[in-house]
């Protein structure tokens, strides 16, 4: 008897599917919603939330019908001596200081695959200092948590994440800690 040939096994199955036409269609609607969405967006526009992390006003979201594809920016308002939520997620973070001045406790994610998947946090958080005109880096899956150092004036901060790595699977924010009042 003749050994089976690659091509014996390439037709075995009997399910089908429309995967590929679901997607061409799903293309075509992309690019019609694509084609209504605005380039501009107004301050009246852009939406304000009270978020675990406290008061925030969403700039660019995936939510609101622009062309922007690929980032989130939201402003985040600090009352004064306030602090934010304290969370994490798989995305990197920039965060621009607007007004204000404070600092960032991170803890850094600690992961050794040599062997088996292992992670934890760093026990001890890094204290980042800022002030107007910084720019705050947030590694991906670093705990993190901002705090307004002044007891008179508010801090904004302008933060901004690029969504790929959520589009691509990787949707994890963790709350770990509400900001006060919410």
């Amino acid at each position: 008897m003749k050994a089976p040939e690659e091509r014996d096994f390439a037709h075995v199955g009997g399910g089908s599917c429309s995967f590929r036409a679901d997607a061409i269609k799903q293309s075509e609607e992309s690019r019609r919603k694509y084609e209504t969405a605005v380039n501009v967006v107004t301050p009246e526009e852009m939406p304000f939330e009270r978020s675990p992390d406290g008061l925030i006003k969403h700039l660019i979201n995936e939510r609101m019908n622009t062309r922007e594809c690929c980032v989130e920016a939201y402003m985040h308002f600090l009352p004064p001596e306030g602090q934010s939520g304290r969370h994490r997620h798989m995305w990197e973070e920039v965060l621009f200081v607007a007004e204000g001045s404070g600092y960032d406790l991170h803890w850094d994610l600690n992961f050794d695959c040599s062997d088996a998947f292992n992670y934890d946090w760093e026990k001890e958080p890094k204290r980042f200092e800022w002030k107007k005109g910084d720019f705050i880096y947030v590694p991906p899956f670093s705990i993190h948590q901002h705090f307004n150092a002044d007891k008179n004036d508010e801090a904004r901060l302008i933060v901004i994440s690029n969504r790929i790595v959520k589009d691509m699977g990787f949707d994890w924010l963790d709350q770990l800690e509400n900001a006060p009042g919410f």
